[in-house]
């Protein structure tokens, strides 16, 4: 006997399987909710009771799974029956599955889209177009800033990030990221009206307009935008009028649906002398950090950039740049400017002195940093063990030796936290760190063996910055 309910099922295609499980998603939850985390969803194709659908990227997926996965769940057996399966297919990612642990597989596949040219416009958006998403490394310290600016990217305006307000410390990538926002919206939609720029120069434009008795024109030029993208919007501190201005261009803008763009280099209630009235609308959307690189990044940056120049590296010199300047992105790229510059300019091959002489020009203060990194990868190769060892939960002799002298090292040589320490062997908290400076510190004053041993990986250290 045929089931009714699924012979029917079977006769309607993805688009109207999606549209009956949007209708029973937008009855469980809020408007703002509902327009920004299920519209932009779109129906790819429905294979028995298997349903695929298109997702922006996979951050989509985890704030989805993670907030409302028991009404996802529901809302699929209800619509597809209890065997029914869902597929997110992320649009921006290569072609690679992965198993989520709902059961829920999420298949991500390259899509080409074709981008029609940009018309002209009666000003200049101020973008630069060499920052895009293509072109922006994601590491750790950056993969939440970056997966909401992508998504802010994809739907202005049409996202709970509004305002979006990127921070973190100098040169870690916030210009980039706002920029390639205002790239990828002009990408989707050439018509729209995007403009960046800085809050010092939002400044000056609004002096010159209060001088040329043209600040209503001014006023009405940046509340036409779909979106406006104003960097380093801390500038604004202390200056009155031009923040009761911006106030006033703020709410035109967000009450119109159009997108706020803001990057500043610490957060909204940090920012002491900005009035309390901006610092709570700023605090509406989201707001994100972006952290110094870690090893891996800052590898990825100087390889992504040297090939870039049509210059490949070795890896020995990608790895003493990275286990060495440690600080921000755009030290890392003045080190590898002046590296080529050094090496064209005195006619000399990119050798290994170059490199160290290099560094040690660029490094901040003009003195190498000892890094954590830079430490396991000593004392593990004097141990003669794989660095991914120290980081498990061996309790092999040799490797616990081994992590408690990586350990001492790091709490001596550099000015990371206990915390910091820890977590970089294997998430251990600071109480396992003192514990092993404790040990190795008693244990050298009376063997001979810790010692040497303590002694040959400085020594090793001490060459490999010099």
């Amino acid at each position: 006997m045929i089931n009714t309910a699924n012979s029917l099922l079977f006769e309607k295609d993805a688009k109207d399987i999606w549209k009956d499980c949007l209708s029973i998603i937008k009855e469980n939850v809020p408007n703002i909710t509902y327009n920004t985390w299920f519209l932009p969803i779109k129906p790819s194709e429905v294979s028995g009771t298997t349903l695929k659908v298109f997702v922006p990227n996979n951050f989509f997926i985890e704030w989805i799974e993670q907030h409302f996965n028991t009404l996802i769940k529901n809302t699929v057996s209800q619509v597809l029956g209890e065997n029914g399966k869902l597929i997110y297919v992320i649009l921006e990612e290569t072609e690679n599955v992965v198993e989520t642990e709902n059961n829920f597989p999420v298949e991500k596949k390259k899509t080409n889209i074709t981008i029609p040219l940009l018309p002209k416009k009666d000003f200049d958006s101020c973008l630069i177009t060499k920052y895009t998403f293509d072109n922006f490394i994601k590491g750790e310290g950056n993969q939440l800033a970056r997966a909401a600016a992508y998504a802010v990217g994809d739907n202005p305006g049409q996202t709970s990030f509004n305002p979006l307000f990127i921070y973190g410390g100098v040169g870690l990538g916030k210009t980039h990221l706002i920029h390639a926002i205002g790239n990828k919206v002009l990408e989707r939609a050439p018509e729209k009206r995007v403009i960046y720029l800085s809050s010092d120069a939002f400044t000056v434009e609004f002096v010159e307009a209060i001088q040329s008795n043209t600040v209503n024109n001014f006023s009405n030029f940046y509340k036409s935008m779909d979106a406006l993208i104003i960097d380093d919007i801390q500038f604004l501190v202390g200056k009155e009028k031009t923040q009761d201005l911006f106030f006033h261009i703020f709410n035109t803008l967000h009450q119109s649906g159009k997108q706020i763009i803001l990057s500043s280099d610490r957060p909204p209630k940090e920012l002491k002398g900005l009035s309390d009235r901006l610092v709570s609308r700023f605090l509406w959307g989201l707001q994100t950090d972006i952290q110094p690189p870690d090893l891996e990044t800052r590898i990825a940056i100087l390889k992504n950039k040297s090939e870039s120049y049509g210059i490949k590296l070795s890896r020995e010199t990608l790895e003493y740049i990275a286990y060495n300047i440690t600080s921000n992105i755009r030290e890392l790229e003045g080190c590898l400017v002046k590296l080529l510059a050094n090496a064209s300019l005195t006619s000399r091959d990119l050798d290994f002195d170059l490199v160290k002489k290099t560094v040690r020009e660029v490094s901040t203060n003009k003195q190498v940093n000892i890094s954590i990194e830079l430490i396991t990868k000593i004392v593990c190769e004097y141990f003669e063990i794989e660095e991914n060892k120290l980081r498990e939960k061996n309790r092999r002799k040799e490797i616990v030796l081994a992590r408690q002298i990586a350990m001492f090292l790091s709490k001596q040589l550099t000015k990371s936290s206990l915390k910091t320490i820890g977590l970089h062997f294997g998430g251990r908290d600071h109480s396992t760190v003192i514990h092993a400076h404790t040990t190795i510190e008693e244990a050298a004053k009376t063997d001979f063996k810790i010692q040497e041993t303590l002694s040959s990986i400085k020594n090793t250290i001490e060459l490999s910055v010099t």
